[in-house]
């Protein structure tokens, strides 16, 4: 019997949102089932794309380029992020997948690189039975209102306020 696929969203201030999405992942690939993962505003090398080299399952193709966040976003972000849209909409109307992770899809919709509209269209439209996750900071509430779930993870305590820089493994 199918499952019927939900929509997720991880958002909030808090560290663990691509990380709670890659954890769902791991699980959903050791079942069999297929994950892929869009992610925007990223283009460092981070560790999880590593996955695809031991998880044949799951598939992650980046959408950006190094994060412009403490600058406005260029065209070319802007280029990228409707072009990586219209591919997870392909994939997702593909049904190839049991999974769709969206990481840091909320980003992009804060700095408008593309409209909330345009991802609730996609979502009205998902599969029955396809999952999909949004994560990222500033999830707006056309889209907690579209989701199923929604977690918010909140800071209460971060050691990089002491200094501490991101650690390959942990959290890049």
């Amino acid at each position: 019997m199918e499952q019927k696929g939900y929509i997720q969203v991880y958002t909030g201030n808090g560290k663990g949102k691509t990380t709670a999405a890659l954890g769902l992942a791991l699980r959903a690939t050791c079942t069999g089932k297929k994950v892929f993962m869009g992610q925007f505003v990223k283009g460092m090398k981070y560790s999880e794309l590593n996955a695809m080299d031991y998880l044949p399952y799951f598939v992650i193709e980046r959408f950006g380029k190094n994060c412009f966040i403490y600058n406005d976003p260029t065209q070319d972000d802007i280029d990228r992020a409707v072009k990586g849209l219209k591919r997870c909409e392909e994939i997702i109307n593909s049904e190839e997948y049991d999974i769709v992770i969206l990481d840091e899809i909320n980003i992009a919709l804060y700095y408008k690189l593309f409209s909330a509209e345009d991802v609730i269209k996609i979502l009205d439209k998902k599969p029955e039975k396809t999952e999909i996750i949004l994560t990222g900071r500033y999830a707006p509430q056309e889209i907690i209102d579209r989701a199923d779930l929604v977690t918010e993870m909140g800071e209460i305590k971060h050691y990089y306020y002491k200094g501490v820089k991101c650690r390959k493994g942990i959290e890049n």
